[in-house]
């Protein structure tokens, strides 16, 4: 699957967030503070890996006209995937 330059941004974005996270831990701030960036970070990932997975079931929707597997199964392993990311 190729994945498109939103796609890659919002990860360094994720990656600058956790960097900070550690930052904020070196520091030793609050831990409400630090627990909150952490739920923050989780949130972004959460949503980023939906995004993929939309994105590769609408791809591969598209492309099974041309193949034999059916879009039931492949919406049946996109839900497995969100599951597993959860």
């Amino acid at each position: 699957m190729e994945y498109d330059t939103q796609t890659k941004n919002r990860m360094k974005r994720i990656e600058g967030q956790v960097r900070g996270l550690l930052k904020m831990m070196e520091e030793e701030k609050e831990c409400r503070d630090v627990v909150t960036q952490m739920s923050a970070v989780r949130n972004a990932l959460d949503r980023t890996a939906a995004l993929i997975v939309s994105k590769n079931l609408e791809q591969c929707i598209r492309e099974e006209k041309e193949s034999e597997e059916s879009s039931e199964d492949l919406i049946k392993e996109a839900v497995n995937l969100l599951v597993k990311s959860r």
